[in-house]
Formats: structure tokens, sequence, C-alpha cells
């Protein structure tokens, strides 16, 4: 996989345009997003056959969790507390990696135009 889509310019460079900043953002804002998919999916798919939950439920569930609002839905088998307790781990994790991805651009730009030298 090539990873240069994912550098940012160094103190040496100058401050990327604005119409390519924004591009950027854009494209990070969907990583973000994939990451927000694949974190409900989880976790849906977890409640639904490890809680024993209907489909709107442990959907409902796994954004509550995922989104740190806590538990809906009361689990009686074991599997499912345990599930939904490395579920709520993992869920803390996912959700500040997400938006940790989805600040990084706007936090770099901030800090590149901090130390941009004054000879540019």
């Amino acid at each position: 996989m090539d990873m240069k889509h994912l550098k940012f310019e160094n103190h040496s460079n100058k401050l990327l345009p604005f119409d390519l900043f924004l591009k950027r953002v854009i494209r990070f804002a969907l990583y973000s997003l994939c990451l927000i998919v694949f974190s409900v999916g989880i976790g849906t798919v977890g409640y639904r056959y490890l809680g024993h939950l209907c489909w709107v439920d442990s959907f409902y569930n796994a954004c509550m969790i995922l989104t740190g609002m806590g538990p809906v839905s009361v689990l009686t088998e074991n599997e499912g507390k345990i599930f939904a307790s490395f579920y709520a781990l993992f869920s803390g994790i996912a959700f500040l990696t997400t938006i940790a991805v989805l600040f990084a651009p706007i936090i770099h730009r901030f800090l590149h135009s901090l130390h941009i030298s004054e000879d540019q």
C-alpha cells in the first residue's frame, strides 16, 4: 500500500494550498467514517449473535456503546456480557482513534503554520 497520501508536509515545506487542504480533510473524514462503520458493524454483529438481540437493538446498542452513552438493552447470557465488556473496551479506543484521525490534518495545519520560517 502506498503511504504517500497519508504523509504531511514537514516544517521546511510551504503551507499546503487551501483546496488541497480541504481534499485532505475530506479524505481523513472518510477514513474516520470507515472506522466508525467498521466499529459499529462489529458491535451490531456481536450483539446480534452473542447478545441474542434483534438487528435494530443490536445496532442501537453498538452505537450507544461506541459513543460512550452506555448500554441500552439488558443482556442475560454470559457470552453477551463478555462480548459487551470487550466491545466497550474496544469502543473507547476506536472512538478516540477516530477523533484523532478526523482532526489530524486540521491540527497539523495549525501547528505547521506556526513553524513556517519567516523567509518563505
